[in-house]
């Protein structure tokens, strides 16, 4: 699944500890939703983090788990009814 989302360059906040910020954006990473620069500088913090690479490791695991376990689909007549539940609330707005 490809994101359609762009990626905006960021840097730690002021005051942000390396560390912080790697956590703060874990889930950026694991969805490649950083730009390469953000990406490359995610990797080389954890290749020499071992708390952050810790986090990443677990953060990545859980995330398998979650698709994993997310795999059945709503049958078709109730994912037919929502569809047209939201179209008609953004018909309403």
């Amino acid at each position: 699944m490809t994101s359609n989302i762009t990626p905006v360059p960021h840097e730690p906040a002021e005051g942000e500890s390396d560390c912080e910020h790697v956590l703060t954006h874990l889930y950026e990473y694991l969805d490649s939703e950083m730009t390469e620069a953000d990406e490359h500088r995610m990797r080389a913090h954890v290749a020499h983090c071992s708390p952050c690479l810790a986090e990443l490791s677990l953060e990545e695991l859980v995330k398998k788990l979650v698709k994993r376990s997310c795999a059945e689909q709503a049958p078709e007549t109730l994912r037919l009814r929502i569809r047209e539940q939201i179209t008609v609330m953004t018909v309403v707005d």
